[in-house]
């Protein structure tokens, strides 16, 4: 029987910053991970997705400006050497990150793991034993529950790939999907998305709508009433069936590769939390009180994709606000509670979609009044300077106030300039704090002002 003060399961933003904290304070603490040390941002998703973003961005912008004093070959997306270039980021990681935790004492464990009991954990073949737990052990696609589920393949197989398949279908219409048809389509790829009617339903629905007519010129096939019936393999192809033909299924399109963007499930069903007395929402996320304490075994937080909070977002950034308050709490008893205000979320098609704070449908649906301004920027410098037609925004500013209550942005750096209206949020800043800042021009950030 091994004995520690803290047992963390998952070493991705969730569970490693919480594991770090508490063994600096000279806490014995070890870590635990069935998948490479990292977790998802750093090897299966935000990280190497982004590498893959780049890439796609540039040839985009070959493709905008070709005409306008780029002279440059024909740019194309070289896919075997864009994807060597992405392993230079993800393959160090394992090994650095827990190379880290060693020198700082923690004990690293590898393979699946599950509770025993309130206070005890199978790893490695070990029962471990601890005064405490912080489960941050991520997601994973969610069930699909339809014939040939066995097909589909997952966003960590798509950032794996060698080559580009010729024909793919995404099944989803939600982040994962959008990203991914952006950057295969830029690859050469014939791209179709399956969608379950209205798409990133989290973000303004005008802006989506733009982005769905500007994916859709790019030659991505966008069907956003098409539940997927089926998955069947026909040789060396897939059949992908959608369910609104009639009959179910009756038609198809035809697939080199079928990729599952369908949205994603905490992924706790294995650690047996039951035998641990942890309560779990429907979809396996740990049902924690205001700490991220768990409400049937207080000796058990949970952060990251782990977390039953309706406030807070599904984000990297959020599961590492969340391990920095465990690891806070773990160390000074129950004292720090999240703070989900300002937390800013994009989707990273090119150009990428951007929001933070309440949409017009959410404020109203609040009771509140508010003024709402929007506008297509299509025209303004910042856009037509680099001839992206895809752009627009929208702001909500509460009456009386003249608070910032939510930001919706569509076009070139809305990833960067979404901050600054985080700031505004978190903050509780006014339309008239921004619109009386001096920032730097010409700059995406000096429209801020324009559109408050």
């Amino acid at each position: 029987m091994e004995r520690y003060d803290l047992v963390v399961v998952g070493t991705g933003a969730g569970g490693g910053g919480a594991a770090t904290r508490c063994a600096k304070a000279g806490w014995r603490v070890a870590i635990i991970d069935d998948e490479p040390y990292g977790g998802t941002c750093l090897l299966r998703g935000c990280d190497p997705k982004k590498v893959l973003v780049g890439v796609s961005e540039l040839v985009d912008g070959y493709r905008r400006m070709s005409r306008e004093g780029l002279t440059a070959d024909n740019a194309r997306l070289d896919w075997p050497a864009l994807m060597r270039f992405k392993r230079t980021f993800t393959e160090p990681v394992p090994r650095q990150q827990e190379t880290s935790y060693q020198k700082l004492g923690i004990a690293t464990y590898h393979g699946g793991g599950r509770f025993t009991g309130p206070d005890r954990f199978l790893a490695d073949g070990k029962e471990l034993e601890s005064k405490f737990f912080v489960v941050a052990s991520g997601a994973r696609p969610a069930p699909l529950g339809i014939p040939g589920e066995e097909h589909v393949k997952t966003s960590t197989d798509f950032l794996e790939l060698d080559a580009i398949p010729r024909r793919i279908a995404l099944i989803g219409a939600g982040y994962i999907a959008f990203e991914f048809a952006h950057i295969a389509a830029r690859a050469g790829a014939s791209v179709t998305m399956f969608g379950r009617g209205r798409p990133l339903k989290q973000f303004d629905a005008d802006l989506v709508n733009r982005l769905v007519e500007h994916t859709r010129g790019l030659n991505i096939d966008v069907r956003l009433d098409a539940p997927v019936a089926a998955v069947e393999r026909t040789g060396s192809e897939f059949h992908v069936k959608s369910g609104n033909a009639t009959p179910p299924g009756a038609d198809f399109e035809a697939a080199d590769l079928v990729i599952h963007g369908a949205g994603r499930i905490p992924r706790t069903s294995e650690l047996d939390l039951g035998r641990a007395n942890v309560e779990t929402d429907k979809r396996g996320a740990i049902e924690v009180n205001e700490w991220l304490q768990s409400v049937s075994n207080p000796k058990v937080y949970a952060a990251g994709d782990a977390v039953a909070s309706p406030g807070a977002l599904p984000l990297t950034p959020v599961g590492g606000h969340q391990s920095v308050i465990v690891a806070s709490n773990l160390l000074h008893g129950n004292h720090r509670k999240p703070d989900y205000r300002g937390v800013s979320s994009v989707v990273f098609t090119t150009p990428p979609l951007a929001a933070v704070g309440l949409t017009e449908e959410a404020a109203k649906a609040q009771g509140l009044k508010v003024r709402v301004k929007s506008e297509d920027t299509r025209s303004w410098f910042s856009n037509r300077r680099v001839r992206e037609t895809a752009a627009m925004y929208k702001t909500i500013v509460e009456e009386g106030t003249n608070r910032i209550l939510g930001a919706h942005l569509l076009g070139p750096h809305a990833d960067e300039v979404i901050n600054l209206f985080a700031i505004a949020v978190r903050n509780n800043l006014t339309a008239s704090d921004l619109a009386h800042m001096i920032y730097a021009y010409p700059t995406s950030g000096s429209d801020i002002a324009y559109m408050v």
